[in-house]
């Protein structure tokens, strides 16, 4: 099965057209890497894959349901990872991953599992406001994960980590079906299977052997 169909997909925000004319498939297990500037519609491919946001033309299949029509089947087997971290910043680590594991049905034991994993253990009790941004960062990917998702729509998921976060991070985010947004050309490639490139809303490329120059080539 496909985990993703897309066929001339685009939407807009009043009179400025976002995306425009996106037609690609990933297959499961595969890495789609996104590249574009800043407007190019990235994030916006994104919330769509998510079902946070409704395609105003096309079709869009994920995981073999219709959006938006069958959203409410798509969002329990998605992990989604944006700018926003989701987190409730007056609430601990902890209680925050146990409110989604709540709500996904999950064992609390694969909260202290995860906050141990990403090397937050110590600080699991802490207001989510007493964080720096890199350990918001790390709280924000276990909640990604915690439902273990058929599919990862990740918008940079390694910003604002040091090295040594980032090597705690990465194991999470490996491995099966994912759709990758991220500025670091060669590591965004060496990930990917598909490269999708957009430019003012539209794909520039889709290809399975695109170069770093193709990449570099959409900020020119």
């Amino acid at each position: 099965m496909r985990a993703i169909e897309l066929a001339d997909v685009g939407r807009a925000y009043g009179e400025r057209v976002a995306l425009s004319g996106v037609t690609l498939a990933v297959e499961e297990g595969e890495t789609l890497a996104v590249f574009g500037a800043n407007g190019a519609g990235k994030t916006t491919l994104l919330r769509i894959l998510a079902s946070l946001l409704r395609p105003h033309r096309g079709e869009a299949r994920v995981l073999g349901h219709a959006l938006p029509k069958e959203g409410w089947a798509v969002r329990g087997k998605v992990g989604f990872l944006g700018h926003d971290p989701l987190l409730y910043r007056d609430l601990s680590a902890r209680e925050n991953l146990e409110f989604h594991a709540r709500l996904h049905g999950v064992e609390l034991t694969r909260v202290a599992e995860l906050l141990e994993a990403v090397g937050l253990k110590a600080r699991a009790n802490d207001p989510v406001h007493t964080f720096s941004r890199g350990m918001i960062q790390r709280t924000a990917v276990c909640r990604a994960v915690l439902h273990a998702p058929e599919l990862l729509l990740l918008d940079e998921p390694f910003a604002g980590l040091y090295p040594g976060a980032k090597a705690h991070v990465e194991p999470l985010l490996a491995g099966g079906t994912r759709v990758l947004i991220s500025h670091d050309v060669e590591e965004g490639l060496a990930a990917a299977d598909l490269v999708l490139g957009l430019k003012d809303g539209k794909v520039a490329f889709c290809e399975r052997s695109a170069t770093a120059d193709d990449v570099r080539a959409l900020y020119a």
